[in-house]
C-alpha cells in the first residue's frame, strides 16, 4: 500500500508545475510579464485553497470514501490539466490551472490520511515517503522538459496521462488499513472545533512557517538558476532545467530522511532542524548568484532537500494530536491555510527581483522557518 499510494501521489501530482515548466513558451505565446508567469503557478495554489476549504467545511475527507474521493479527484484534475492545451488566451489558461488545483485538493490530503491507516509506529516514515513521491512528481515536468526538449503538448499531455493512471491505480487496488479512522456523520461545527484545538493550531502554525518558504522556492528556483547561469555565461537552458529538477526532486529524499529521522529522534526535533537548515539556505543562496554554476546548483539541491523534509511531519503531527474523528478535515484545513499563505511569497518574489535583483530576493523566505520553529517549540511545551 505504501508503494501504491506513493506511485499514486507521484503520478497524480505531476500536473502541479506543468504550466510553470513550459512557462517560457506560454510567455511568448501570450506576451506575458513576470507577474503573469507567476500566476500560472499561483492559480493552482488558489484553486487548491478553494478546493481544500470547501472540502474542509463539507467534511469530505472524513465522510466520503477515501478511495473514491482520491480517484475521482485525480481523474478530474487530469482532465482540467489537459484543457490547458486548448486554452485560447491567458485568462482561459488561468481557469484551467484553477480547476486543476481545486481537484488536486482531493488527492493530497486524503492520500496522507489513507497511508496513516496502514502505519502507527512508523507513521512518520510512511507519510514522509508519500510526500517524497509527491515532491518528485511535482518536479517531473522539469525533467521531461530538460531530457527531451519537450514542448507544451508533450509535458501537459504526459502529466495528464499520469494523473489518469494514478486514479485507476487507487480505484482498483487501494483499501483501508487496520488503523482506519472512524467515519463520523457530517457536522457544520467540525471546522470550528478544530480551530479551538490548541495542539492542532500549533502544529498548523509550524506548517504555515514551512509553507511561507516552500512553494516560492519551488516556483522561482528554476528562474533563479537560469538567470544565474546567464549572468555567468555558463550552461544553457537544458542544464539549468536539469538542475531545477534536481533542486525540487531532492526533496523526495529529504522527505524520506525526515520521516525516518522523526520516528527515531522525534518529530519536533526534526522539523526544527529542517526549518533551520532551509532558512539558512534561503539566506545564503543569493550570495552565490552568478557564481560557479555547480556551486549554485548544489546549494539549491541542499535547500530543496531540507525545504520539504519536514512537510510530512506536520501532517503526521496533525494525525496524532487532532481529534480522532476529525483527522481528515484537520489535514484538509491545514493544507488550505498553508497554500493560501503561499500566494504572498509566490507573487512577492518577482516584485523583490524587479526591485533589488536575485541576490536579495530569497532572504525574506527565512521569516517562515523562524516563526515555524517558534510555533513547534510552543507545541512541545504542551507535551504534544
Amino acid at each position: 500500500m505504501l508503494a501504491l499510494l506513493s506511485m499514486g501521489m507521484l503520478l497524480g501530482m505531476s500536473e502541479w508545475f506543468t504550466a510553470s515548466a513550459v512557462a517560457p513558451e506560454l510567455q511568448l505565446r501570450w506576451g506575458l510579464d513576470s507577474a503573469q508567469v507567476g500566476w500560472l503557478t499561483a492559480a493552482v495554489q488558489l484553486g487548491f485553497v478553494a478546493g481544500t476549504a470547501l472540502a474542509a467545511f463539507l467534511n469530505l475527507a472524513d465522510v466520503v470514501s477515501a478511495r473514491a474521493y482520491f480517484a475521482g479527484c485525480a481523474a478530474a484534475a487530469a482532465l482540467a490539466n489537459v484543457s490547458l492545451l486548448w486554452a485560447p488566451s491567458f485568462p482561459a489558461a488561468l481557469a484551467a490551472r484553477l480547476l486543476t488545483g481545486a481537484f488536486l485538493a482531493g488527492v493530497y490530503p486524503p492520500g496522507m490520511k489513507m497511508i496513516a491507516t496502514w502505519f502507527r509506529s512508523a507513521r512518520g516514515m510512511a507519510i514522509g515517503t508519500v510526500v517524497g513521491a509527491l515532491t518528485v512528481g511535482k518536479a517531473t515536468p522539469y525533467l521531461l522538459k530538460a531530457a527531451g526538449g519537450a514542448g507544451v503538448q508533450t509535458v501537459v499531455a504526459g502529466a495528464s496521462a499520469a494523473g489518469l493512471t494514478a486514479a485507476a491505480l487507487v480505484l482498483l487496488l487501494y483499501r483501508d488499513g487496520p488503523y482506519a479512522f472512524a467515519r463520523p456523520p457530517f457536522s457544520w461545527g467540525l471546522v470550528a472545533r478544530i480551530l479551538r484545538h490548541r495542539p492542532t493550531l500549533l502544529a498548523t502554525g509550524g506548517y504555515l512557517g514551512h509553507m511561507w518558504e516552500l512553494y516560492a522556492m519551488w516556483t522561482w528556483v528554476p528562474a533563479f538558476l537560469l538567470a544565474s547561469a546567464a549572468a555567468r555565461g555558463g550552461p544553457g537552458h537544458a542544464v539549468a532545467e536539469l538542475a531545477a529538477f534536481g533542486a525540487i526532486a531532492a526533496g523526495g529524499l529529504g522527505c524520506v530522511w525526515g520521516g525516518v529521522a522523526a520516528d527515531r529522534l522525534g518529530r519536533h526535533r526534526v522539523v526544527k532542524l529542517a526549518m533551520a537548515a532551509s532558512g539558512a539556505c534561503s539566506l545564503a543562496v543569493g550570495a552565490l548568484f552568478g557564481g560557479p554554476f555547480i556551486l549554485v546548483a548544489l546549494l539549491t539541491w541542499v535547500w530543496g532537500f531540507f525545504v520539504v523534509a519536514d512537510s510530512a511531519q506536520f501532517s503526521a503531527l496533525v494525525t496524532e494530536v487532532a481529534p480522532a474523528d476529525a483527522v481528515g478535515t484537520a489535514l484538509t484545513l491545514q493544507t488550505s491555510m498553508g497554500f493560501l499563505l503561499t500566494m504572498a511569497t509566490i507573487q512577492g518574489i518577482p516584485v523583490l527581483v524587479d526591485a533589488f535583483g536575485w541576490p536579495w530576493a530569497f532572504p525574506v523566505l527565512a521569516l517562515g522557518p523562524a516563526l515555524g520553529i517558534f510555533s513547534i517549540q510552543r507545541l512541545q511545551r504542551l507535551g504534544s
